[in-house]
């Protein structure tokens, strides 16, 4: 029998591939969604401060969709866990700057497992008509989750925090961080659906109409909302003007032992205000009505110790308004992280304790299993801070502020019922000392900006290191210090009454966006149940 070459070609081509290369080919179509999960999750993370893409959350979710669309939950499970890695490993190093990378490791690892379970609630619901509007609920159902557990919760990396430059930045004032970040993330999935639905005309499919439309509103309403809410934003004042000053005294470096390191910090920040007196006195500065110190910059209790007493009372006599004061302080038994209201005549009027004490940095959860592991970080908190129960709103001669001590700046109603106990602006006075230069502070500062826009109040950041700014309502920073420098700002600034819908909707639509997401994921499970009983038939 003669075989032609013809019949030859066309026998390879009816042959199976080899072995090797289809498991080449199963391993590339497992490497690249997989690849491409975590490289979204970077590219989101380089959307959030210091640096000002905040639009590079877009191409992230759109990224993040296509690798989860019509995925099983296995591997919807897997690819939202490399995505959550890809963004809170680079966003959270600074948790490693004091302690090493372990306790940094471990927290980016639990935390990624809430987007990971967000991941598996994505793809369920990518089936459905106008599944963006599902998918975005559900990522900001798994951000309230994570601000709640573990350990009261850990808001950080809030899709909201990356967009204090962003042109979504006035949805804070209608909803809140939650309204802001779900208006984000639907606007990222709506490009990937309308990316992929042109796609398929190409290839010559005919569209539904309902799901252009769906793909269309989901990048348009987000960003027509926007513009809509721009007139909530405002810097005019309401309840006249205060002239406020932020102090940064720095802190030593290095060759102090632990109790001359706080006497130091207190005397650094007594210095700078005693310059500010000086510049008054010399026509250089305008004189404030009121000054404001960052948290830890008395770490010796005032109350019993009568040497920084004189330190703090010296300062304020100098400047000759009142200051407030963040200190350590001991008070039946428990040790508390407060604010401290010092008039130059009468001393202490008065306080205001932490209400959001942080877990593993002034208390220690799990402490026998955490010293088990490694002693040394028993070490480093001695004493757990307890919390304090009401709001800080100090009076300082009719303008009424609002504190909100460092931490608490990332939880939604530790800043609000500020605002809603009458506070005509709001003060965040932090300590990111142990942090060195890293980015927290940069991240930290751009919550704050949320926070003003959100809440319709000048904010002001004083900071024992850097950066200390001053934030008008709308969110501009008009004025702000350098890091690990000694430095004062002084500016006249609007106090303001009026409360946005954000400032009153309160918890509401963060709970309206769950329920949404409850009912996406509900809808996607009952379809597949009757998939499958119909399959079973």
């Amino acid at each position: 029998m003669t075989v032609t070459a013809t019949s030859v070609d066309q026998t390879d081509q009816l042959r199976p591939p080899s072995a090797p290369t289809a498991r080449g080919r199963r391993l590339l179509r497992r490497l690249v969604p997989a690849a491409a999960s975590a490289l979204c999750g970077v590219l989101l993370y380089v959307s959030f401060p210091p640096r000002t893409l905040w639009w590079l959350a877009l191409p992230a979710f759109a990224g993040f969709a296509w690798v989860l669309r019509g995925r099983g939950w296995k591997a919807a499970l897997g690819l939202g866990y490399l995505f959550g890695l890809g963004f809170l490993l680079p966003l959270l190093v600074w948790t490693g700057v004091e302690v090493g990378p372990g306790p940094w490791l471990a927290l980016a690892a639990i935390e990624a497992v809430f987007v990971a379970l967000v991941g598996v609630g994505v793809a369920a619901v990518s089936r459905l008509p106008a599944w963006p509007v599902w998918a975005a609920a559900l990522w900001i159902a798994g951000e309230a989750v994570r601000a709640r557990v573990p350990f009261r919760g850990f808001p950080w990396g809030k899709i909201a925090f990356g967009q204090a430059d962003g042109v979504f930045l006035p949805l804070a004032a209608v909803g809140g961080t939650p309204v802001l970040g779900f208006a984000v993330v639907l606007c990222g999935f709506g490009l990937y659906e309308a990316g992929r639905l042109i796609a398929e005309r190409r290839r010559g499919r005919t569209l539904r109409r309902g799901a252009a439309a769906a793909a269309l509103l989901s990048v348009a309403v987000p960003v027509a909302g926007a513009f809509a809410a721009r007139p909530l934003v405002s810097d005019k004042a309401q309840a006249g003007t205060a002239t406020v000053a932020v102090i940064q005294g720095n802190v030593p470096r290095a060759g102090l032992e632990f109790s001359a390191q706080r006497r130091a910090v207190l005397d650094h920040h007594a210095r700078e205000t005693l310059k500010l007196a000086a510049d008054i006195k010399a026509g250089k500065a305008a004189k404030p009505d009121y000054v404001l110190w960052p948290e830890n910059s008395s770490d010796i209790d005032p109350f019993t110790n009568p040497d920084a007493a004189a330190v703090i009372n010296e300062a304020a006599r100098a400047v000759g308004v009142p200051i407030s004061v963040g200190g350590v302080v001991e008070r039946d038994g428990r040790l508390l992280n407060e604010q401290i209201l010092w008039d130059p005549a009468k001393g202490p009027t008065q306080t205001y304790d932490k209400r959001q004490v942080q877990p593993f940095g002034e208390y220690l959860p799990l402490r026998g299993l955490v010293g088990a592991i490694n002693k040394d970080w028993t070490g480093m908190v001695r004493q757990d801070f307890s919390r304090g129960s009401e709001p800080g709103v100090f009076d300082f001669g009719g303008a009424r502020v609002g504190l909100a001590t460092c931490y608490e700046a990332a939880f939604d109603w530790a800043v609000r019922d500020t605002v809603t106990h009458g506070a005509q602006m709001i003060s965040v006075p932090s300590n990111n000392a142990t942090f060195d230069r890293s980015e927290m502070t940069y991240q930290q500062l751009a919550m704050s900006r949320v926070r003003a826009v959100e809440h319709s109040r000048t904010v002001t950041v004083p900071v024992t290191s850097g950066v200390s700014a001053i934030i008008m309502p709308d969110g501009r920073i008009t004025q702000k210090t350098g890091m690990f420098v000694p430095a004062y700002l002084v500016q006249k600034v609007p106090l303001r009454t009026s409360e946005t819908p954000a400032t009153r909707l309160g918890i509401l639509p963060e709970i309206a966006l769950v329920l949404v997401a409850a009912g996406g994921l509900g809808w996607a499970i009952g379809s597949g149940l009757r998939a499958r009983r119909a399959g079973g038939a």
